[in-house]
């Protein structure tokens, strides 16, 4: 199944694996939380993404509101759930990806934008008319349409991706989304071959990635099981053609700290050593790993529409579609 990737999308809402059906073109919110209104709630240097997207001088980062997902423990709930962000236009964001540019970014990181699809291929056609040159990165959860992946395998050249599950029981229990190990693993593949198509993973002279996959996997106190049942989906799917990155940052929010039980507290050590054992053993030869010491809410970005607002770009082209 392909997908036409025009503002006409926005109609009858399918560009998430959720299939809401929202008239988003009419003002309604899809399950995203998002009518066909873009709304941008950060876009600012960012220093704290794996090496080969971060490196010393920051990514791009644009940060979108709304999210398919539902995770009990995300951090980014003001953007995901709560619906902060200031409403822009694609010409407006086409423009941010220049001035990013300006500032000396490594890529443009474009953080859970696919529920705006079509926005988003419009403007990195225009900004790339009027002079990006740098890469772009689709930041996303991995609950993404495989059909969607493919259609903006164009405008995207590095996925930079989780894969939270391999459970369709804790996917239930904790983003409401038990298809997601399945809807995860085909993205996966489309992405995957999206970057062999395009000639493979690529990285510049200082070791900045020009085109790539990097999946991935947050460790979950008490999860280990899981975290290594992901490890061998991954594997499966992809192998070496993916880099990975196996993170211990998981920091338990309000809401799961009231709530209790094994997400009330972070990562054992012994967790997250079972899990980074396990992606060696596997056979994986480029795994990012983080030390300890990482749980803090540090990582999450001011929320406060730093980059948002400003000019247009001037006359760029129009809409395109596939």
């Amino acid at each position: 199944m392909g997908v036409a990737l025009s503002h006409a999308a926005y109609g009858s809402c399918a560009l998430c694996p959720r299939r809401c059906g929202a008239r988003r073109d009419a003002g309604r919110a899809g399950l995203c939380g998002m009518d066909a209104t873009l709304r941008v709630a950060r876009s600012a240097l960012h220093l704290w993404e794996e090496p080969p997207i971060s490196g010393e001088a920051g990514s791009g980062a644009i940060f979108f509101s709304g999210c398919p997902l539902r995770c009990v423990f995300c951090q980014n709930h003001e953007i995901s759930s709560e619906g902060f962000g200031l409403a822009v236009s694609a010409a407006r964001l086409a423009e941010m990806m220049l001035e990013l540019q300006g500032q000396g970014a490594l890529n443009i990181n474009l953080v859970t934008p696919l529920h705006f699809a079509p926005h988003v291929r419009e403007a990195v056609l225009s900004a790339r008319a009027a002079g990006l040159a740098l890469p772009v990165v689709c930041n996303t959860s991995g609950y993404e349409l495989a059909e969607v992946v493919r259609a903006l395998s164009d405008v995207v050249d590095v996925w930079l991706t989780d894969f939270k599950y391999a459970s369709p029981q804790l996917a239930r229990e904790l983003s409401a989304a038990p298809d997601y190990p399945e809807v995860a693993a085909e993205a996966l593949v489309a992405m995957v071959e999206s970057v062999r198509a395009a000639g493979g993973r690529s990285l510049s002279g200082d070791g900045s990635m020009r085109r790539g996959v990097i999946v991935r996997h947050l460790v979950l106190s008490s999860h280990a099981d899981d975290s290594c049942a992901v490890l061998d989906r991954v594997w499966e799917l992809a192998g070496n053609e993916v880099d990975l990155s196996v993170m211990n940052q998981y920091t338990p929010n309000e809401a799961c700290r009231r709530r209790g039980g094994p997400l009330a507290r972070g990562v054992t050590e012994e967790e997250y050593e079972i899990v980074l054992c396990h992606a060696d053993d596997l056979g994986f030869e480029r795994i990012w790993w983080q030390e300890g010491g990482t749980v803090s809410e540090s990582f999450v970005p001011a929320f406060d529409a730093t980059g948002v607002e400003g000019p247009e770009l001037a006359c760029p082209p129009g809409p395109q579609a596939l």
